[in-house]
């Protein structure tokens, strides 16, 4: 079974709580963004623990570290039949100073040219309307058990 990991950051802002949230870089993703945007996650490796990848996954996607023990939210099965398990971790960053690692891609296809893109290309604050818009569908069940635990 293929699981991956994530944390979904939050903080409290003027208008109740605010998760991080980023949108995924390269072409594919250039002109989507509603339903696009994503908490940091990534595949947990072959006998990692899952909270120590989401750790990392979230500093490569992001370049920021996160502190804390986390607070497991749970598993979510997503449309692909991936298991997606979340924590969340209260804390700040600045989007701006976002600092994702780079994947290659042939681009344009069958071009034989290889072109290296950042993982996530910007990051930002959503209050919880908007977030339910940005966030892709199947991690809207991990942002309602966020508010429930957080509100």
């Amino acid at each position: 079974m293929i699981i991956s990991a994530g944390i979904a950051l939050y903080r409290h802002g003027p208008g109740g709580i605010e998760v991080l949230l980023i949108h995924p870089g390269g072409p594919y993703w250039a002109k989507r963004d509603d339903g696009a945007w994503s908490v940091p996650k990534g595949l947990v490796d072959p006998g990692e623990d899952e909270f120590a990848c989401a750790r990392r996954e979230f500093e490569e996607e992001t370049g920021f570290a996160v502190q804390g023990r986390g607070l497991d939210l749970g598993v979510f099965r997503q449309p692909s039949g991936k298991r997606l398990r979340i924590w969340a971790i209260e804390g700040n960053c600045d989007p701006r100073q976002l600092r994702s690692n780079l994947f290659e891609l042939e681009w344009p296809p069958q071009s034989g040219r290889v072109l290296k893109f950042p993982e996530a290309d910007r990051a930002a604050w959503f209050a919880k309307r908007e977030a339910w818009t940005k966030i892709v569908k199947g991690q809207r069940p991990a942002l309602e058990r966020l508010y429930e635990l957080t509100t």
